[in-house]
């Protein structure tokens, strides 16, 4: 008996001992160095205070981290690394703090203990850390006054980066993912689990071929946020794109690219574009085979808002023209059409001429995107007696939702509730107070109420769609909105290349999520080719019969 429970020992121990002594690849030794810099970054008392330049710190350590062959090594760099930092007091107020309500889904900081990647050391010093975190004012980022979205702070630009120096790739990426993994709301929502976007862009980051496959491999990252709100632009993306446009504006529909409208009529006349044309094929390859390709290039919270974003992808360009195949009258044709530089068309942006009006059969129709807030008391006498009133939020309104709402709610009503980040703690978030509209001070409006919506209505558009629906009686009508709401948080990746993310999580008062999901209209209705080719607005149509319906 004896001689089996040493040989089972012997056994146990050799296999600990392999897994100790398995060689890392790259790759996972730099996700390990990524989690413990951005901890330490935000969690570390002499660290997140701002005491150490931490890209340098980075850059010193990366050259002892790739001499480590396995993880006892590995776990005697980091071990060090946190020991040089200076000992760390106690923290008398870490506990939990009774009187916050936290939202935990996107917290997770199980890694720090987990003995398959680090020593009992490291995962020692790790949780002391954690237990006594800094609780002073961040170096690196701080929340917006009254609003509580992160702004980021006291970052180098890297004004002069050179996309060849790997170090500055690597910071570029750490700093990102670390930014989504503790200050991002929606992190949780992510099609792909966060660790798991830090292992596939690792590679990507390290060994880009050229210039532009860098600069796509930082659009791709930001995409994998699953955030409308999240853009990214350079130079190099729109080299990749192309800068040149055809004089139209579309809508995808069943993989098809409807024509919509024109950003240029002469220009649009001179290849013979019309309204309603149908395009199947750009330089010979299908809607669907472009779109495929450039998906993971194209930002958006859901599907509907991604075919909305789109358009540049299947038909920008760097050639002065372009090939199609359309359908026009039943009748499949191809022909070569010209790009234009977008100023070329000298276009001027616009929600419409209208503000409001008085429809056939007296019901009320309001432009959410042109109407003002010192407006609404004439435009609301003028419309208080109409059977109806139709507001279209297909657009980005001017911040009017609570003067309408004094007039449409009887009562102050709770429309959201938020979450902000913590800074105290980084990943976790907290609720905030319910926010209300309306008022009983006015005269109420007693016509029905519609709201319009679609994949153009996002942010403020959908958080006033949702000040709307504190009416229990408002009724919205059309297709899926963006799914991004909330105010945005803008920041810089190294090299000073913009881009930005929702920054607080906007939910219903009861925590049902607006993120991704958008406003779920009561009725859905989508354009559809025929309706564009015949010139009519079928979401408009459909609430003018809901209003004309006896109820």
């Amino acid at each position: 008996m004896k001689i089996y429970f040493l040989l089972f020992f012997s056994v146990l121990i050799g296999s600990q001992t392999c897994l100790a002594q398995e060689k890392l690849t790259e790759t996972e030794k730099l996700i390990c160095t990524a989690k413990i810099w951005g901890f330490l970054k935000y969690y570390h008392p002499k660290v997140a205070n701002g005491k150490y330049d931490w890209d340098t710190q980075l850059f010193e350590i990366l050259p002892k981290i790739e001499k480590a062959q396995d993880k006892t090594a590995l776990s005697s760099v980091f071990s060090q690394w946190i020991a040089s930092l200076g000992e760390i007091s106690r923290c008398n107020s870490c506990g939990t703090d009774s009187k916050k309500e936290y939202f935990t889904k996107n917290f997770d900081l199980n890694w720090t203990q987990d003995r398959n990647l680090f020593s009992d050391e490291v995962c020692k010093k790790l949780k002391d850390i954690e237990e006594n975190r800094f609780q002073g004012k961040q170096h690196y980022v701080s929340t917006i006054n009254n609003v509580g979205n992160i702004q980021i702070e006291n970052e180098p630009e890297y004004k002069n980066f050179d996309w060849n120096n790997k170090n500055l790739r690597i910071l570029s990426l750490f700093r990102y993912w670390n930014t989504i993994e503790y200050f991002f709301p929606y992190k949780y929502q992510t099609d792909q689990k966060w660790d798991l976007v830090l292992t596939e862009m690792l590679p990507k980051f390290l060994h880009p071929e050229n210039k532009e496959e860098y600069h796509l491999c930082m659009l791709e990252l930001v995409v994998k946020i699953n955030d409308s709100h999240g853009f990214f632009i350079t130079p190099e993306t729109n080299d990749y794109f192309g800068l040149k446009w055809l004089p139209a504006d579309f809508s995808i529909i069943d993989d098809k690219a409807i024509v919509t409208k024109f950003y240029n009529d002469s220009l649009a006349q001179k290849d013979d574009l019309r309204i309603g044309d149908v395009i199947t094929k750009v330089d010979g390859k299908p809607i669907s085979q472009i779109l495929e390709k450039n998906y993971k290039y194209i930002n958006a919270s859901n599907a509907s808002s991604k075919l909305n974003n789109a358009k540049y992808a299947i038909f920008n360009g760097s050639t002065d023209t372009v090939k199609i195949e359309y359908i026009r009258n039943g009748t499949t044709e191809s022909k070569t059409v010209n790009r234009y530089f977008f100023k070329d068309f000298k276009y001027k942006f616009s929600w419409g001429k209208d503000k409001w009006k008085i429809l056939d059969g007296n019901i009320g129709y309001v432009n959410m995107g042109t109407v003002t807030n010192k407006e609404i008391p004439k435009m609301m006498e003028d419309l208080k007696n109409t059977k109806g009133t139709i507001f279209d939020i297909r657009n980005y309104p001017n911040g009017t939702l609570y003067q309408i709402a004094n007039y449409i709610n009887p009562t102050k009503a709770d429309f959201y509730k938020k979450i902000i980040p913590d800074l105290s703690y980084p990943g976790k978030f907290i609720w905030g107070e319910s926010g209300k509209c309306g008022n009983n001070r006015h005269e109420k409006y007693t016509g029905k109420i519609i709201v319009l919506v679609n994949g153009q209505t996002q942010s403020h558009a959908e958080f006033t769609t949702m000040g709307f629906q504190a009416n229990k009686n408002a009724m919205v009508i059309g297709s899926q909105t963006s799914g991004a709401d909330g105010n945005i948080s803008r920041f810089e990746l190294v090299g000073g290349f913009k881009t930005m993310m929702s920054g607080i999580g906007i939910f219903y008062p009861d925590g049902k999520e607006t993120q991704r999901v958008g406003i779920v209209p009561n009725i859905e209705v989508k354009p559809t080719i025929l309706g564009i080719q015949k010139g009519q607005d079928e979401v408009l149509d459909k609430a003018i019969e809901v209003i004309n319906t006896k109820s």
